[in-house]
């Protein structure tokens, strides 16, 4: 057994992709979402453990409680303050990694972003994991935007540090406040922009509300985009969400977080199960015949 430990995880997509690679590489494994409550996350993941399970995936709202429970943590996983991925260890207990930053960067690797600029919309647990994707690509410039000036400020002050390596990034970071009237010209200026708030998530069902349809941040700012501009939204459904469907119209390009769940399973398979190669072609197929269902 292999699963994912989250709430909610009724919604997730991963057991569709994950069980469509788990047949086509011919495992006798099964992948299994499982709510589970913060407060049980030590007991669950330690009879998990003795059940023999193979690996797990962590999702919200465990990422960074997760950190907590492994006896050893993979630099990246430490400098994010995140876990999506756990391994069994011979102590009995788990090794904590993340393989968010390789999913984020997969759909990114078909472009250069040395020197451009770049705008991370919210400062959660995603964002850290998407600003130091986005410190691999070398950028000149990247501004995070959130509501609240204590975050952000929380935000720049645990990735700054670690984020700025002497002669191999000279990346500037900036924080705006969502109505800062700086952040017209910065919109204006980017080159990628990624939204890693859930605004703009269809819910249970596909179905959308008021919410559902709205736009990161309000509408007013985005009548500042422009065509050279890559829209990055870690929200697969709907899909488009509205606020790809906007730039769509202005004539952005455009990405969803499919791709990114896709590679960032298929990295976690890959480490559970020892074989470089993972069928990724298939988990996709799955994905889509899901969705469009």
């Amino acid at each position: 057994m292999v699963g994912l430990l989250g709430n909610p995880v009724d919604h997730s997509l991963s057991p569709v992709i994950q069980n469509a690679a788990i047949q086509e590489m011919g495992l006798d494994w099964c992948y299994i979402a499982m709510k589970c409550e913060p407060e049980h996350l030590t007991s669950v993941t330690k009879a998990l453990h003795n059940l023999n399970c193979q690996g797990l995936n962590i999702t919200i709202p465990h990422k960074q409680k997760a950190i907590n429970i492994c006896d050893h943590i993979s630099p990246l996983a430490k400098k994010i303050g995140a876990i999506n991925t756990l391994v069994p260890n011979e102590k009995g207990g788990w090794n904590g990694l993340n393989t968010d930053v390789e999913g984020f960067l997969a759909p990114l690797e078909t472009k250069k972003w040395a020197k451009k600029k770049a705008i991370v919309l919210g400062c959660g647990g995603s964002a850290r994991a998407v600003t130091a994707g986005l410190e691999k690509l070398k950028l000149n410039e990247i501004a995070i935007v959130g509501r609240k000036k204590e975050n952000l400020t929380n935000f720049l002050f645990d990735i700054e540090p670690k984020a700025i390596e002497p002669n191999t990034n000279e990346t500037h970071y900036e924080t705006f406040m969502e109505n800062s009237p700086e952040l017209n010209s910065k919109i204006q200026e980017a080159d990628l922009i990624i939204n890693t708030t859930p605004v703009g998530m269809a819910a249970k069902n596909n179905q959308l509300n008021d919410k559902n349809r709205a736009l990161p941040f309000g509408e007013e700012i985005w009548q500042h985009l422009r065509p050279k501009t890559t829209l990055y939204d870690l929200i697969y459904t709907p899909k488009p969400t509205a606020w790809l469907a906007l730039g769509g119209e202005i004539g952005c390009n455009q990405i969803d977080g499919l791709e990114m769940l896709i590679q960032q399973g298929a990295a976690s398979l890959r480490i559970w199960s020892n074989y470089n190669e993972i069928p990724i072609d298939v988990m996709r197929i799955a994905a889509n015949n899901h969705l469009s269902s």
